[in-house]
């Protein structure tokens, strides 16, 4: 798959543009955030846990970015009339959206299929996929607003091979990849906004702690260092790029899995 790991953005790349990251509290999700800001979007953070969100909001602005906004939302709960309230929200404030990063997840149990429980895989599935494609279809017309919208869709190398206890993950995963393969065809030739999926790669974060709690982090790349790739996806120097698979970084093969977070 594609990566960018060596691209070498404007300082101002995207100067005006208004961007929504989910999971914005934690981990890729942070890192995405404080980036985006750092080369002039305006970020709508969006999360579970309101003072994680805040802390954010005072690194970007600290930082110098422009003034983000927060939106606390858990996928696990949330609902159709709480994704068109945010639509409204960023309808009346910004009248478009440029960007929009889904990095929110849930791992789920690392367990054989024959002893997976019901109730989370269920979980597991709001969160990665109902959730997203809902907030997603109430964002379209915001979306579709934008002169160069971009959506990122963040997948996993279990995805797109799925491998043995990866379980929910894995499944929402390979829906998450045919959900960006269905909306790039429908918005093609009609449309100015692409649709990506990025796999973010083997990261020091606390989702890949749980699946690999014997690994040591520190072979890792952090989330700040894969950033440049969710940089190109963002900004204009991928218009016209849809409907594709991207990597985040090349990929490890010693440790198969790769899971974002």
């Amino acid at each position: 798959m594609e990566c960018h790991i060596d691209y070498q953005p404007a300082a101002d790349l995207l100067e005006g543009r208004v961007i929504l990251v989910t999971g914005a509290g934690d981990g890729i999700g942070r890192a995405a955030a404080r980036c985006f800001a750092a080369h002039g979007a305006t970020l709508i953070l969006v999360g579970r846990t309101l003072a994680k969100l805040e802390a954010v909001y005072d690194e970007i602005e600290v930082a110098g970015g422009p003034q983000p906004a927060i939106f606390p939302l858990n996928f696990e709960g949330a609902t159709s009339k709480e994704y068109h309230e945010l639509a409204g929200t960023l309808s009346r404030e910004f009248g478009r959206l440029d960007g929009l990063l889904h990095n929110a997840g849930l791992l789920g149990d690392m367990a054989p299929f024959a002893d997976y429980d019901l109730e989370l895989w269920e979980r597991v599935m709001h969160v990665n996929v109902t959730g997203p494609l809902w907030m997603t279809q109430a964002l379209l017309p915001l979306l579709q607003a934008s002169r160069d919208a971009s959506v990122i869709l963040t997948s996993s190398s279990v995805g797109r091979k799925a491998r043995a206890k990866w379980g929910a993950y894995a499944v929402s995963k390979f829906a998450t990849e045919g959900f960006m393969q269905l909306l790039a065809d429908e918005l093609a030739g009609t449309s100015s906004v692409r649709v990506n999926t990025l796999n973010p790669g083997a990261t020091r974060t606390a989702m890949r702690r749980r699946a690999y709690p014997e690994e040591d982090p520190t072979t890792l790349r952090t989330p700040d260092a894969i950033m440049p790739t969710y940089l190109w996806l963002m900004g204009p120097d991928s218009r016209e790029r849809t409907g594709e698979a991207f990597d985040a970084q090349p990929p490890r093969t010693s440790r198969p899995g790769h899971v974002a977070g």
